[in-house]
């Protein structure tokens, strides 16, 4: 159990430990030289510690942004927190073993299908994993397993949701990069199908539909076709007029001797120099996992494919990253306000989520439909993913997590079929 424990807690969790160690032993089975694995193995490493640096970043200005939007324009309500519910499922429910032994059965399940199936995709997003290890675990104690069956069900299902969703994204995945080699391992992917359905259905058709990435400017605004500097003409607005709606006590936190105003404009640059890291982060990852991986395709799990985090995305249709975020962000705060009036609690938006989920949407939004499909896709998409957790908040609830709801819809569909499917024919039988 200890052993188990240790691989759970050092490696599957740690995302950097997984991946490194997989593109170890990808150089291995090619029988590369100690030189080349050593190389290749650090490279890994160093890669995905600057995607994780970039996301760092950006995400303590998204919370910062979190704050004075808040307080700017007076929104109250719940802010969707999977970390908070995995705390208390481990704490307070006494399930945190279930939860760590189901994160390694998802992982099993996941090589076994990817093994013995059609479906070649080996999912290598270890947070994710957790979040989907806690959010199964939960969605069987609530519809009555306990124990080593609540175990092998999460596990099962946990392990299909990890290759299907890869999979289902795949012809997406396949038409912004160009080809198969790398998937999309993030467990938003529902949610990036509903955007990418939306883009079909009311964005533009056929292969003259116009690309985010396409957009003409004149030679005065050439300057703009930089992706950074694309990012912080949006975003510098973007904070400071909210840091003004939000005034010097709210906007002012953490400034210290700046003034309020300053300190926002400096946290919006903070969330482009987050976005420059983050996509270093992501060109020098890929250019060391994929050659790796080809040799565990080649021993182990042949035509195998990594899905990776989200940002690996990004690189590809930076513009409609940023698309997607403020389309999304829009669905977001129009769900805040329109969902309550049919019953349903009032979900705040989530600006990490909005970020990152949405500007993945935003990708596929684009590839489907063009400039007009990410944009009407994106608010389809920030209703989405404001609908299910407002949905979660009851189930959640009546296992006494109070005021409570979590992100990653992927997540929150595997909880809400146990509460609606399994757990009801559970009760029949």
């Amino acid at each position: 159990m200890k052993i188990i424990d240790f691989i759970v807690q050092n490696v599957l969790t740690q995302a950097a430990v997984t991946i490194s160690l997989i593109a170890f032993l990808g150089l291995i089975l090619q029988k590369k030289s100690i030189g080349q694995v050593l190389s290749g193995t650090f490279k890994t490493l160093l890669g995905f510690e600057v995607l994780s640096a970039g996301s760092s970043i950006i995400q303590a200005s998204l919370a910062y942004f979190a704050i004075i939007f808040k307080h700017g324009f007076h929104t109250k309500g719940l802010i969707p927190s999977i970390e908070a519910i995995n705390g208390q499922a481990m704490n307070q429910l006494g399930l945190g073993n279930q939860i760590a032994l189901t994160l390694l059965g998802i992982f099993i399940v996941n090589i076994l299908i990817a093994r013995f199936t059609k479906w070649k995709y080996v999912f290598l997003t270890g947070q994710a994993l957790l979040w989907m290890a806690t959010m199964c675990t939960i969605g069987g104690h609530f519809a009555g397993f306990n124990g080593i069956t609540n175990i092998l069900v999460g596990s099962v299902v946990g392990g299909t949701f990890a290759t299907a969703m890869p999979a289902i994204a795949q012809p997406i995945v396949r038409k912004i990069t160009g080809n198969d080699s790398i998937a999309l391992g993030h467990f938003c992917t529902i949610g990036y199908m509903v955007e990418a359905g939306a883009a079909w259905l009311f964005g533009e058709r056929g292969e003259k539909k116009h690309s985010v990435e396409e957009i003409k400017l004149p030679k005065s605004m050439e300057f703009l076709q930089d992706t950074y500097l694309s990012v912080m003409v949006v975003m510098v607005p973007l904070y400071l007029i909210t840091a003004a709606f939000a005034g010097p006590k709210w906007a002012g936190q953490g400034a210290g001797d700046v003034n309020y105003m300053v300190y926002a404009f400096l946290q919006s640059i903070q969330f482009v120099v987050g976005v420059y890291v983050l996509l270093a982060g992501v060109r020098l990852l890929l250019g060391e996992i994929v050659p790796a991986f080809r040799g565990i395709a080649m021993k182990l799990v042949p035509d195998s494919i990594p899905a990776l985090d989200c940002p690996v995305l990004f690189p590809y249709s930076p513009n409609a990253v940023i698309v997607g975020f403020i389309t999304t962000t829009i669905g977001t705060v129009i769900g805040m306000f329109f969902f309550p009036v049919l019953g349903l609690a009032v979900i705040l938006p989530g600006m990490v989520t909005n970020f990152f989920a949405g500007g993945t949407a935003g990708i596929f939004g684009n590839a489907v439909g063009g400039r007009r499909g990410a944009i009407i896709g994106g608010v389809v998409h920030g209703l989405f993913i404001t609908l299910l957790p407002a949905l979660l908040v009851g189930v959640l609830a009546s296992m006494g997590f109070a005021d409570s709801t979590a992100t990653d819809v992927d997540t929150i569909s595997a909880c809400l079929f146990y509460a609606w499917i399994i757990g009801p024919i559970m009760k029949a039988i």
